[in-house]
């Protein structure tokens, strides 16, 4: 399987498009639905706005007893109960990215206890971490989130944390894609 994923925001996909939101700094373009391709798109698909690429990738800042937790625990995405799902593109500042790898592993983890916090909501939530940084895209990271309805307030949750969490003071840039599968009402 091709680790390249191609999120294209438009009038076609799987994904009915509930709601784009802007965090910080420049926003997308609201569109209808998303497609998810498992490769890399060079041109813009007719009657789409927009297309996040990222590709899958080595743990960068666990250490193995994390990486082994979250491997027991962490379940595949595409269930069949998890018709909601969330897209969140990333940029952190160019200070983040000037600091040595131990520097941000220790605001990453030590401080803010991202591993930590995302395990408490799991397995209910579900989710893919794609890196975008070193192929030139707009955001450094897309974070893809799968869930059932019943674990929303749970994801809602984990948000508030994560955001309020140090490592998020280095967050520049961050747009979160609300979304439903199918043709849900």
């Amino acid at each position: 399987m091709n680790n390249r994923y191609s999120f294209i925001g438009g009038e076609q996909g799987l994904w009915r498009v509930l709601e784009v939101r802007n965090i910080s700094g420049e926003g997308l373009a609201p569109v209808e639905r998303l497609n998810i391709v498992n490769d890399a798109i060079t041109e813009l698909p007719a009657k789409s706005s927009w297309i996040l690429q990222g590709f899958s990738s080595n743990v960068r800042y666990a250490v193995r007893e994390e990486i082994t937790a979250l491997q027991a625990v962490q379940p595949q995405l595409n269930r069949t109960e998890a018709v909601v799902s969330v897209l969140i593109p990333i940029k952190k500042s160019v200070h983040w990215w000037e600091m040595a790898q131990d520097e941000r592993r220790a605001i990453f983890e030590e401080q803010s206890h991202h591993t930590a916090v995302g395990m408490e909501y799991l397995p209910g939530v579900a989710r893919r971490l794609l890196h975008c940084r070193d192929i030139e895209e707009p955001f450094d990271f897309l974070t893809w989130f799968e869930f059932a309805p019943e674990q929303t307030q749970a994801f809602d949750e984990l948000l508030i944390r994560m955001r309020a969490s140090q490592e998020w003071a280095y967050v520049e840039r961050e747009v979160e894609v609300r979304l439903e599968r199918g043709d849900r009402a």
